[in-house]
């Protein structure tokens, strides 16, 4: 299904797959760490370039910005559309932005690669700045207009299907054991042929969310598209926003991309961003249904109450 039919459903249905605003100064490094790996290399010289330098590059025209980077004007406007920006002008407000609030002081990053002779101890410190940074990214990224039309659908939802495979997976079943927690019924799918046959089921008024790092998991697309061709409310959890997954989700919601390492693969990077978007989702849906949600976690509490007794 191509992204114009998606939007012609969507528009059958009452809504678009939601308006984004342009991002925060402080969170276009982050979408340059979580947009890069899916650019064309000659966006990548740019997005790399304002990352890099942004007060040199708010000083440029867009005619500079490409000479600079060896690209043409054309590509330093995708680059600034594909970042959340609606033209340049926009993105050099943003660098302006940026700039200032480097010169206020803040400390460097400090280099957290993991070398297999690393004592324990700085095993430890570099694990919790990357994680420290994979959620200030994801923070600094997340469209709030995305995530509250999620949470709204969540909040009205006959039923909630999540999928996801893999490290995914067991954010699925976070995802999902919060919700039943809360009196909210939700299902967790990471065998394919169970979360397809189950999406079949699916109709307007249900929500289906799939999460994927990559936003390319066969096992996961497949049923989004289907809950999205019966009619739910469609949700993608990424860190790819222009990935494939997107073209079944009416609301997106971006993670983190955090760098790799031989010791640090994608499973823990985008594990840590996915958990806090899950807990986000939790927590709005929680405040939108307090006067049944608070009864419920009571209940589940007292529950289990006896199993921490000594």
């Amino acid at each position: 299904m191509t992204r114009d039919v998606k939007e012609i459903f969507a528009g059958e249905r009452g809504g678009s797959p939601g308006a984004s605003t342009p991002p925060a100064p402080a969170a276009l490094a982050a979408k340059v760490r979580t947009l890069g790996p899916s650019m064309t290399r000659s966006m990548q010289r740019v997005a790399e370039a304002v990352a890099g330098d942004p007060a040199g590059c708010a000083a440029l025209t867009v005619t500079g910005l490409a000479e600079l980077t060896g690209t043409s004007e054309a590509t330093v406007v995708r680059t600034a559309r594909l970042l959340g920006y609606p033209g340049y002008r926009d993105l050099r407000l943003a660098l302006a932005g940026l700039a200032a609030q480097q010169q206020s002081g803040r400390a460097p990053a400090i280099t957290t690669d993991i070398a297999v002779d690393d004592p324990i101890a700085d095993v430890v410190a570099k694990l919790a700045y990357d994680e420290q940074q994979t959620l200030a990214d994801t923070a600094a990224g997340l469209d709030t207009v995305q995530l509250g039309a999620a949470v709204a659908a969540l909040t009205t939802a006959r039923r909630t299907d999540v999928y996801g495979v893999g490290a995914s997976g067991l954010v699925a079943q976070d995802l999902t054991q919060k919700l039943l927690r809360i009196g909210l019924m939700a299902h967790a799918h990471s065998d394919p042929h169970l979360a397809v046959t189950n999406a079949v089921q699916l109709r307007a008024g249900d929500v289906a969310v799939a999460v994927t790092h990559s936003g390319s998991t066969g096992d996961v697309i497949e049923p989004l598209r289907v809950a999205f061709e019966r009619g739910a409310t469609t949700v993608a959890i990424t860190g790819r926003p222009n990935g494939p997954v997107t073209q079944y989700a009416d609301h997106v919601l971006t993670t983190s991309t955090a760098r790799e390492s031989e010791l640090r693969p994608a499973a823990m990077s985008s594990r840590t961003g996915q958990l806090l978007v899950v807990d986000c989702l939790f927590v709005g849906v929680a405040q939108r249904t307090y006067e049944t949600a608070a009864p419920a976690l009571s209940a589940s509490y007292e529950a289990l109450a006896h199993r921490h007794r000594p």
